[in-house]
């Protein structure tokens, strides 16, 4: 990634920084909402994480950064900007939790080699070069260590056409995940498990745009499914149940799906 895109993100994401109300962050809804299915089983899929060695890699405002803190992990933020660096440190001092934050690119990760049991990318793949982050997750990987991540999908014409319109709120860089790119996940790990998530689940958005005139551009629709989710319960969870159905009958539909969570093994 050229040096003038990476000053855009870290520019775009001090910005966003500096709109972020601290007692906003949504710490243990990102984790345990109904309408967070990645996170639900990103942490279902790590069991205990007491005493784990865990970098959040790209941790942005830091929600699963104090999430781990909180259940007893030991816990390092990075992220390519300060600003977002300072609300972490903000949102640990709030939850009475010590992460440890540092300033680094994804691609050149600024710790020893074997350093941590378990490396967490939220949202993150897409904003970067794929091959030489995995590279540099590898390599601060303890041996038998796990790289948990979960991005969007290229494939799915609804979603598309929501990044059309939601310009506003997001970064020309961006490069959803295909399917193909899975194959570099396979090149770097011995077991890669993949997972997707919202496919009828995406009534959702549909609901935002067209019957509650949500502007995509005054409202991140990702955050406003967090926020919600008490609200958006009764509609969400019999349509992830449906999603469950069709996607295991008919599995060549989870390309259609918004996010992939990928569980990789060293």
């Amino acid at each position: 990634m050229e040096n003038k895109t990476l000053q855009e993100e870290e520019l775009f994401h001090d910005k966003w920084a500096d709109s972020i109300n601290i007692d906003e962050v949504m710490v243990d809804e990102s984790f345990e909402a109904c309408t967070s299915p990645e996170n639900r089983l990103i942490i279902k899929k790590l069991g205990d994480i007491k005493g784990k060695k865990i970098l959040d890699l790209g941790c942005g405002a830091g929600e699963a950064s104090i999430y781990f803190a909180k259940k007893g992990a030991k816990v390092t933020a990075t992220d390519i900007s300060k600003g977002m660096l300072e609300v972490v440190n903000k949102v640990a001092q709030k939850h009475n939790v010590t992460v440890y934050t540092k300033q680094s690119y994804s691609h050149q990760i600024d710790f020893d080699d074997k350093t941590f049991d378990i490396v967490y990318a939220g949202n993150l793949l897409h904003h970067v070069d794929i091959e030489p982050t995995i590279k540099e997750v590898c390599r601060v990987l303890k041996n038998k260590g796990i790289f948990v991540s979960w991005d969007p999908l290229a494939h799915n014409p609804i979603i598309n056409i929501y990044r059309q319109i939601a310009k506003e709120v997001r970064t020309e860089d961006e490069h959803p995940l295909k399917f193909i790119d899975i194959e570099v996940f396979r090149r770097h790990f011995s077991v890669v498990d993949i997972y997707t998530t919202w496919f009828f689940t995406l009534w959702i958005f549909i609901k935002f745009y067209f019957f509650d005139k949500i502007n995509p551009n005054k409202e991140r629709y990702w955050k406003k499914i967090i926020i919600e989710h008490n609200k958006l319960e009764p509609l969400y969870c019999p349509l992830e149940k449906l999603d469950h159905i069709i996607l295991k009958i008919f599995p060549f539909l989870r390309r259609y799906c918004w996010n992939i969570v990928l569980i990789s093994y060293k």
